[in-house]
């Protein structure tokens, strides 16, 4: 391994940048900043996936350009979070994501076995750094971006079940990732669009929010990325989080002893890029006490970034003592995690989508499926003649993949033949194609609809409310957050699923033609009416 000594600076300062691109394979402006920049690594994102075996190839690629050149091995990072926010869905055993896992009957331990098979798959194709799992408490029903991708709203559950999942990570020595430090679960703006603020007092924020992250520090998780959220009570000046001394190094660093690597969120999101620059604000990251800066698009700001962090360094606003620091994290977790020992390579024979991993992604996402109300004893579902809309997803702020709408509640219970009448709407189309919907819902004996975030769309509660009107039985299934019931709570039977993923589509239909019974609990309450923990059986 390189001493920190036989290192420039400018090697230094590259090892501290983890890069995006575009393509699928390596262009010359990626193999530039490898070999010239010396970047510390890269991300990858859908528009880098083409199938399993082009990602090991990329890897194996990628890799082979920095020992060509003579720098060191690169992290290759992703988000594969499961569930809702996964780059790659085809071909790998795509596991539930976080709340589906916490409403599962599974425990804590199911949390680590997901954990632990995707990151043996990742590292078979190349994968050494994922940005997971997420241990924001999401005790606010109104936040856009964390949702399900938390465990919920609990922070002592969501401790317990990301710990696990830290420990399967890194298990399958793949660098786990506690993200959004010290929270992102109680705000109601998208980081990605805007600067969000959280107001609580310092005592709520360590009853609360710190508590999942204090948990991963004593259990010695690999990497930290921390939130582009500003805390008054945290931070004296109108900062957020990423580039916060107060929060980064006094509070990270020195009060919770904390000495693993730093990261910063995207530096390209506007609530960094609107207000202070990416490349400016790259240097204050730094400054801040991060290790790691993330930049997932754009050449010019990434290579910005380096020269700014270089002249800064050069006239004394950041201390090479630092920059040093920073650079042994990194290149002791990359020893630790095998990176630079290995110089992993793609194999011949992938690891990646057996049936025995299948086979606990589809154990953990049946047992997730949660019947929260079934007041008019509709289920399981008559083999009658059956309206079944799933509401899809569109590309939101970058957070996650679009559901591409190949897979549908109601294709899911044609499998089992019911009777269909299967229809998809994409999200932007619900209230023009409402019309066609009740029209068709008129040949229908029953109904069954997936809605999607409608507590953020209020064309999806539109169409649900006419569809009560038609009194036929309705029974609505959340497709992502289980918060939808508050919107229309006089529905008769709701079931949360927590994501649309074919898998959760699979596991819901058999739980509503009564394949199998639904043991999920919520990981969060709807009101006071159901709390978390509960499910319909023992809540009658």
């Amino acid at each position: 391994m390189r001493e920190i000594h036989e290192m420039s600076l400018q090697e230094k300062i590259g090892q501290m940048l983890l890069c995006g691109f575009e393509g699928i394979e390596p262009s010359a402006e990626l193999e530039a900043l490898i070999a010239q920049q010396r970047i510390g690594g890269v991300i990858y994102f859908a528009r880098n996936v083409a199938n399993t075996k082009q990602v090991a190839e990329l890897s194996g690629s990628l890799q082979a350009i920095a020992e060509r050149n003579g720098t060191l091995p690169l992290w290759i990072s992703i988000d594969q979070e499961g569930g809702m926010v996964a780059r790659i869905t085809e071909g790998v055993a795509l596991m539930p994501g976080s709340m589906a896992l916490a409403a599962g009957h599974a425990g804590p331990e199911g949390a680590y076995e997901a954990a632990f098979i995707s990151g043996t798959e990742l590292r078979s194709l190349g994968i050494n750094l994922n940005f997971a799992p997420d241990l924001d408490v999401n005790n606010n029903p109104d936040n856009p971006v964390i949702g399900v991708r938390s465990f919920g709203e609990s922070p002592k559950l969501v401790a317990q079940y990301g710990s696990q999942a830290i420990r399967g990570f890194q298990d399958a020595n793949v660098v786990a990732t506690a993200k959004h430090f010290p929270g992102h679960g109680d705000t109601n703006t998208d980081s990605h669009l805007d600067l969000p603020t959280i107001t609580h007092d310092e005592e709520r924020i360590r009853a609360v929010e710190l508590v999942p992250f204090v948990e991963a520090i004593q259990g010695g998780v690999d990497a930290i990325m921390s939130s582009h959220i500003y805390f008054p009570a945290l931070e004296p000046s109108k900062l957020p989080v990423t580039l916060s001394k107060a929060v980064l190094t006094g509070l990270l660093r020195e009060e919770l002893g904390y000495d693993g690597v730093i990261m910063t969120d995207c530096m390209e999101m506007n609530a960094i890029s609107e207000h202070y620059g990416t490349v400016a604000a790259a240097v204050m990251a730094v400054e801040a006490g991060a290790d790691l800066v993330l930049i997932s698009h754009r050449r010019d700001l990434q290579v910005g970034a380096l020269a700014a962090i270089e002249q800064a360094v050069r006239e004394g606003r950041i201390g090479e003592a630092q920059i040093d620091a920073s650079v042994r994290r990194l290149l002791a977790l990359k020893a630790r995690r095998g990176v630079i020992a290995e110089q992993p390579r793609a194999t011949a024979a992938l690891e990646v989508g057996t049936a025995a991993h299948c086979a606990v992604a589809q154990r953990l996402s049946e047992a997730s499926i949660t019947l929260v109300k079934d007041e008019g004893q509709l289920l399981p579902l008559p083999r009658v003649r059956t309206l079944a809309i799933t509401v899809a997803a569109a590309v939101s702020s970058g957070v996650d993949e679009a559901y591409a709408g190949v897979a549908s509640l109601g294709a899911a219970l044609a499998e089992h033949g019911l009777d269909v009448i299967d229809r998809v709407l994409p999200l932007a189309d619900v209230s023009d194609r409402r019309p066609s919907v009740l029209a068709e819902a008129a040949a229908a004996e029953q109904i069954v609809i997936g809605t999607y975030n409608a507590r953020f769309h209020p064309a999806q509660v539109e169409l649900v409310r006419e569809l009560q009107k038609l009194n036929k039985p309705l029974v609505v299934v959340a497709l992502r957050v289980p918060y939808d019931l508050l919107e229309f709570p006089d529905v008769s039977t709701f079931i949360a699923a927590y994501e649309s993923r074919p898998l959760a589509l699979q596991s819901t239909a058999r739980s509503l033609l009564g394949l199998l019974t639904p043991q999920g609990r919520l990981p969060v309450a709807l009101g006071a009416d159901y709390p978390a923990g509960w499910r319909w059986e023992e809540g009658q």
